[in-house]
């Protein structure tokens, strides 16, 4: 694996470049205009299955022809192909595009860096028919969270995957096996992702990537393509019983693989990939929101894994259950969810790069307190199991039904203009909107509300990716209470009014954030010696979580505010 040089960023005034690692990747050490977005870029071309014409095999045949001959030649395709509106073609192809935010190169003289891809949500259709004002790689939750990992040192992608399936089918078996297709098709892309990117950095490698060193992070519907991608390695896998449409029949799947492509996405009449001599492989998959095919896809040895889950999801299962499709209601297949799935990680020892961390901090100090806990909403109970590092359960409130069938929460990171011209578009059901409809799961949605629950993503999850990435030493993420640098650390008074003053009789304190309970961060400064003042401010009376950052790790204290 090729390792990373690291340089010493005078960004933030840090004097020492162990202390400068320490933050990169773990808080923001650049500023928003630090950030370059370079949006639209192409990463691959390939058959769209929103706008084909299918129903006559007598039409299309011959096009699947003409396009797999121009791909294999290295000619162009025709624009015709490219154009829903010309009639000439039933089959039509699309560009699949990306969205990339990085560090200004201007700025920042890393030049390996790590890269995280971000996969949207949406299933599998395009906002608002997928009955949701959401569903796009230019999300509210998309932006803000690529803009984050920008800003702490990560190349962020945003892309986008192939959508179409028939949720309107004749019989459960046709909405099912589109709908599987789907998910297949998104796979195919996100790969095609990770090999255009680790040619790119083979080549004059533009956007100064580490290609060993590479997250996925999807959300929702994106949950479920990053879980598969990450575990669906042998081609038996997609004739598991729950696969076939006879079950008594294990020959044929609703995968066809001569059709669609192999697991790579290649050799398939209607795949128009072809090899770049790149991998596919990625290096860490995060899930918020989504659920795994089959735990028998899971093996030890697989990439490491992050959980992001509300107890209560009534789409995605927690822990078991059919999932359910938001866009119709429809039950699809029975899955396994965050909390039964990172059991299995754990047990297969996948996670054991981050598993043994300190705690200290409020985001691992609040999951771990979760483990092992009974939660109740409206007479349902959910058990969350013990054994499973790397799950942040989001235990919500029990919020009242908006629309008869629905009350618990799904996606709290996720908000959208109400006002805009999707979220008024009226979906089904007949009478409501796609504002309507997603407020069913996400209530209470806001810009506020979503970028809170985004804080304590990125408080949890950093830390594990700097371990399991080897982005800087460990040890640095968490300090343990018995260590001299924990116990040295002081704070007077605490309950405090106007201000507190906060020391270190052992080490010198370089940075601070401080937090509110919610994890949403209020104040963050350099500090660079052994005691500062904190002042009180604007802020409100409660508890806050101050996180200071020595050279060999942060130490995380509560601070009352009267």
């Amino acid at each position: 694996m090729r390792t990373a040089l690291r340089k010493t960023l005078p960004l933030l005034g840090l004097s020492l470049a162990l202390g400068a690692h320490a933050q990169r990747y773990l808080t923001e050490v650049f500023t928003p205009a630090q950030v370059a977005i370079t949006p639209d870029v192409t990463f691959g071309t390939n058959i769209d299955f929103l706008t084909s014409n299918f129903s006559n095999p007598g039409a299309f045949g011959p096009e699947l022809v003409e396009l797999q001959t121009a791909v294999s030649g290295g000619q162009p395709i025709p624009p015709a192909y490219f154009d829903p509106a010309n009639n000439t073609t039933v089959v039509k192809v699309t560009d699949l595009r990306m969205d990339v935010y990085q560090p200004d190169q201007g700025v920042d003289t890393e030049d390996a860096r790590p890269v995280f891809v971000f996969v949207h949500t949406g299933n599998l259709l395009p906002p608002p028919v997928n009955g949701s004002p959401c569903g796009t790689r230019k999300d509210s939750s998309a932006v803000e969270v690529c803009k984050r990992m920008a800003r702490r040192g990560y190349v962020a992608v945003s892309m986008s995957y192939r959508m179409g399936w028939n949720p309107l089918g004749a019989t459960v078996e046709e909405r099912r096996s589109s709908l599987l297709n789907a998910v297949y098709r998104a796979i195919h892309d996100l790969k095609q992702c990770v090999r255009t990117l680790k040619a790119g950095a083979d080549d004059t490698n533009p956007y100064a990537i580490d290609p060993d060193k590479i997250v996925v992070y999807g959300e929702g519907t994106g949950g479920y393509i990053t879980l598969a991608t990450s575990t669906l390695d042998r081609p038996e896998e997609l004739y598991i019983e729950k696969f076939r449409p006879d079950p008594f029949d294990p020959t044929v799947s609703y995968v066809d693989s001569n059709q669609v492509g192999n697991i790579e996405g290649f050799n398939g009449a209607l795949c128009l990939y072809r090899p770049n001599g790149f991998s596919s492989g990625f290096d860490f998959c995060v899930n918020a929101g989504g659920a795994l095919a089959d735990t028998s896809w899971l093996d030890p040895g697989d990439v490491p894994m992050v959980a992001f889950h509300t107890v209560f999801d009534p789409f995605a299962p927690f822990t078991e259950g059919v999932v359910i499709v938001p866009t119709t209601g429809e039950q699809v297949l029975p899955l396994q969810g965050s909390n039964l799935f990172m059991k299995l990680v754990n047990q297969y020892g996948n996670n054991a790069a981050f598993a043994t961390l300190p705690g200290g901090d409020v985001y691992t100090d609040r999951a771990r307190a979760l483990y092992g806990t009974t939660q109740v909403h409206s007479g349902s109970t959910v058990n969350i199991y013990t054994g499973v590092e790397g799950l942040f359960p989001f235990v919500t409130p029990d919020w009242p039904a908006q629309i008869p069938g629905t009350q618990e929460e799904a996606s709290p990171w996720q908000w959208w203009d109400p006002n805009s011209p999707i979220a008024q578009t009226v979906v089904i059901p007949p009478n409501i909107t796609a504002n309507q409809a997603s407020l069913a799961s996400n209530p209470n949605s806001s810009g506020n509300k979503g970028r809170a629950v985004i804080d304590t993503i990125m408080g949890y999850l950093n830390p594990r990716i700097v371990c399991a990435l080897d982005l800087g030493p460990c040890s640095l993420v968490g300090i343990a209470e018995s260590d001299p640098v924990a116990q040295g650390v002081d704070l007077f008074p605490n309950p405090a009014h106007d201000r507190i003053t906060i020391s270190s009789a052992t080490s010198t304190i370089r940075f601070y954030e401080l937090r509110d309970v919610n994890g949403r961060r209020v104040r963050a400064e350099n500090v660079e010696k052994g005691s500062f003042t904190l002042p009180r401010g604007d802020l409100k009376a409660g508890i806050y979580f101050v996180t200071l950052q020595f050279d060999r790790g942060t130490v995380t204290r509560k601070v009352v505010l009267d």
